[in-house]
């Protein structure tokens, strides 16, 4: 199956090429500004953008469709229906599912569940609208969790892991009662629960860095990259890319940022917090990262549609130009994970593409292609 793109503004790596035209042949970007070509179909984007399909390696949103309340749960081919498609209309086309395995201790965050979750994602993943991926995230206090982490491995139904301490005293939650706070709020805890769950954490701290030594490593030896979370000092992104780790995800200040970047891990900031212009929990703010150049890569965090308008508001903000922008959400993630066959719009990357409305004040998907396939389509303004 071949298709032409007509007059279309392309955002390559380093440029926009305008009144442009795209050939895809079987999945595959085959040419750009092709000659002579002899397309089955045709399509003329009237002078709209036509980005690479957005990478997302952090996202949580999948947790709130299965349990949209406090013990209501969907069941899970549903849910994870639902997710694939609110990304495909985000434009995004690749994306890592966040989930945690955190013992019980807030909602869905059940390692049991969780286990579950993972193997859901995989199952459907054949009929899915774009590439579901899974992002395992350990909470180190966790002992339970480690050998259902160890089997996921095995399974090959990791594709990112990250390990996280969300022991009150430190990283995002370095005062106890904004944690509490956070938790009674949060996941309906009582006082008396969420004091539980802290004494528990603080229990387990001791034997944490051995389980995470362990899990480590057997990511690795399964070709698995291993991520960093709410890392809060250089201190600890020294020691944590010490044990292999590459990726940093929500450094919380400057100074550690900065560290992580010197010391060539990837960064990864929230598109929600450029959206909103502050960190939900009082973190730096993402832009501040992005104006010092140490920030590598966006994630929707827990709102995939922020991914693509917070790329295009730190153009119109004159923070980096649009290719510059797009690069944090497509080409940089692939480049952090290795996957070569993704991540720009340059000839034998996939034909993963989105195409790009102005409607109202944001930008809106109006086309999403994974592999040449069209997966969504919202025709505004068109009578």
């Amino acid at each position: 199956m071949s298709c032409l793109v007509t007059n279309a503004r392309l955002v390559l790596k380093d440029s926009i090429v305008e009144d442009a035209s795209l050939l895809i042949e079987d999945g595959y970007i085959a040419a750009i500004n092709p000659v002579n070509a002899q397309p089955k179909q045709t399509i003329n984007l009237a002078n709209r953008y036509l980005l690479p399909g957005l990478i997302d390696l952090h996202a949580d949103a999948l947790e709130k469709d299965i349990e949209p309340r406090p013990n209501v749960h969907f069941p899970l081919e549903y849910a994870i229906a639902q997710a694939d498609k609110r990304n495909a209309a985000a434009g995004i086309t690749t994306v890592y599912h966040s989930l945690s395995f955190a013992n019980a201790e807030l909602g869905l965050r059940n390692n049991t569940m969780a286990a579950e979750i993972v193997r859901a994602i995989h199952a459907f993943n054949d009929i899915g609208l774009v590439d579901n991926r899974v992002h395992t995230r350990y909470e180190i206090t966790d002992p339970t969790a480690l050998p259902i982490l160890l089997e996921l491995l095995n399974e090959g139904n990791v594709h990112l892991l990250s390990v996280m301490d969300h022991t009150p005293g430190q990283g995002q939650f370095k005062d106890m009662r904004a944690y509490q706070d956070y938790l009674q709020k949060n996941y309906q805890k009582s006082a008396a629960e969420t004091q539980a769950l802290i004494d528990d954490k603080l229990a387990q701290a001791d034997a944490a860095q051995q389980r995470v030594k362990h899990l480590i490593a057997h990511a690795h030896r399964k070709n698995i990259h291993v991520a960093s979370h709410d890392d809060d000092c250089p201190e600890k992104v020294m020691e944590i890319n010490a044990l292999g780790v590459n990726i940093s995800e929500f450094p919380i200040n400057l100074e550690t940022a900065r560290s992580a970047y010197e010391q060539g891990m990837s960064t990864i900031m929230g598109a929600p917090n450029i959206l909103r212009g502050q960190s939900q929990s009082g973190s730096m703010k993402a832009q501040v990262a992005i104006e010092h150049q140490v920030a590598t890569c966006l994630c929707s965090d827990y709102a995939p549609a922020s991914l693509l308008t917070a790329m295009f508001m730190l153009d119109q903000r004159d923070v980096l130009a649009l290719p510059e922008a797009v690069r944090l959400a497509s080409l940089n993630p692939a480049n952090t994970l290795g996957l070569d066959d993704r991540g720009e719009i340059a000839v034998n990357k996939r034909a993963d593409l989105v195409c790009v409305d102005q409607v109202g004040d944001f930008p809106q998907v109006r086309h999403t292609w994974v592999q040449g396939k069209s997966v969504y389509q919202a025709n505004y303004g068109d009578e």
